[in-house]
């Protein structure tokens, strides 16, 4: 009698996932960075976060000036464009490690829908953007009470309204 061994069916998962590994490895899928010199623009860092009133967005500028940042709103797109326009000296060789980037920044993000963007207010302190864009009001959450059912009937609330007006009851 021959036995015949099987490969386990663990090892092929173990060979895929070492598969996945390499392929996001890869500089395909790394961030776009700009290499000294380059003038290629490189990722800028974001956060985006939403409150009942408005979407917020911060983003890092180290060593950018206010008045070299472009923030513009079209058709639902945000972009932010930002540009270190200080001039270096003495960046000839003798660099060990060199990680800091100049250059050109830039970011597009899809803003939601229901937003007021001519209403927008931007601050920069500190090398940080914050953007503050609005909601507009019939987006925004609204409270509705609930009135007590007595003696069979019941008080609808409509939206907006405080159920306190005369005239809005139902029969139950």
């Amino acid at each position: 009698m021959t036995l015949v061994r099987r490969p386990s069916p663990f090892s092929e998962l173990a060979t895929l996932r070492q598969a996945m590994d390499r392929l996001f490895d890869d500089t395909v899928f790394r961030p776009l960075t700009a290499y000294p010199g380059s003038g290629d623009f490189s990722r800028l860092p974001l956060d985006v976060r939403t409150t009942t009133d408005a979407l917020l967005v911060e983003a890092a500028l180290p060593g950018i000036k206010p008045e070299d940042v472009d923030i513009t709103v079209e058709n639902g797109t945000l972009t932010i464009r930002a540009e270190d326009r200080t001039e270096r000296t003495g960046e000839e060789g003798g660099w060990v490690v060199r990680e800091i980037s100049h250059g050109s920044v830039m970011r597009t993000v899809t803003l939601p829908t229901g937003l007021e963007a001519d209403r927008a207010e931007a601050t920069f302190e500190h090398g940080v953007l914050k953007l503050r864009i609005p909601k507009a009001e019939q987006v925004k959450p609204r409270q509705i009470r609930i009135q007590p059912v007595t003696s069979g009937e019941a008080t609808t609330v409509e939206t907006g309204s405080t159920g306190d007006e005369p005239g809005h009851r139902a029969e139950g």
